[in-house]
């Protein structure tokens, strides 16, 4: 991949994360206005005054503006999770990868060079990518006359490794993003919070006595942004983990097939 394609393909990344985001609050703020605020869920029909009793839509209405802000955090974690679960699969290519790696080194092993090069391109994987692109330099060391024993090798091996560094940014792409709302989406919960219980106090001082139905109530509104934030935070650490510790799987079967590749191509060099 030359230098100006990647220059494109990561304007094109930062575009799509710009937008996503932007619709994702706005749709966010229709479903908070138009469904949670829909008059029908309040007593009298006025978004104003008090949800009808067990309407949970006017209850999360009542957290306030916060509100629109967690629900694009949750919006936003759902787009790239499906975009990494996306480009994840693709990355994993066609097959088992373990099965895929034993039969590359068994080939190499009987120098079945273009066969394994066959395979890479049913296999259609990052994993693929980075063995034909180690397998193709295998065999053009085995030709060439101008370098030592091993120079060759490390030839293969600079090889392996630019092609491993092509691939792994891809992998990991985007998930800075899901970290920042697993970091983020319970801190806009308790600013919710925090500023629901203010106008809880300050509603209570202003009637000159204390009333516990309009304490319980400004509470539990307040805590409804709490419980949006812990659910976003949550949801993200899940996801984030899982996509982690596949791209490591992922990485791992990576390094393998290069460190075979590299000793197969030396114990060739030494017969």
């Amino acid at each position: 991949m030359s230098s100006q394609t990647k220059k494109s393909s990561g304007s094109f990344g930062a575009i799509f994360n710009t937008i996503a985001i932007v619709l994702a609050y706005v749709a966010s703020y229709l479903i908070y206005s138009k469904v949670f605020g829909n008059p029908a869920n309040f007593e009298g029909g006025n978004p104003e005054g008090h949800p009808i009793p067990g309407n949970y839509l006017a209850t999360i209405y009542k957290g306030g503006m916060i509100v629109p802000f967690l629900i694009s955090c949750i919006l936003v974690l759902l787009t790239f999770t499906i975009e990494r679960a996306l480009t994840i699969s693709k990355a994993r290519g066609k097959g088992r990868l373990n099965v895929f790696v034993k039969n590359v080194q068994i080939s190499v092993a009987n120098d079945q060079i273009e066969e394994s090069q066959e395979a890479c391109d049913k296999q259609k994987g990052s994993l693929a990518n980075v063995v034909k692109a180690g397998l193709k330099r295998y065999r053009e060391l085995q030709s060439d006359q101008g370098l030592e024993n091993d120079q060759k090798v490390v030839a293969l091996q600079k090889e392996i490794e630019e092609a491993t560094a092509l691939e792994l940014p891809m992998l990991s792409k985007n998930l800075v993003i899901i970290s920042t709302i697993a970091s983020i989406s319970v801190l806009i919960g308790l600013i919710g919070t925090v500023l629901g219980m203010i106008k809880a106090f300050a509603a209570l001082a202003q009637t000159g006595s204390p009333d516990a139905l309009a304490l319980s109530t400004g509470i539990s509104e307040a805590l409804i942004n709490t419980a949006f934030g812990i659910t976003g935070s949550t949801l993200a650490i899940i996801v984030y983990n899982y996509f982690s510790t596949t791209i490591d799987g992922l990485t791992y079967k990576i390094d393998e097939a290069g460190f075979s590749l590299v000793q197969s191509f030396s114990a060739s060099l030494k017969k």
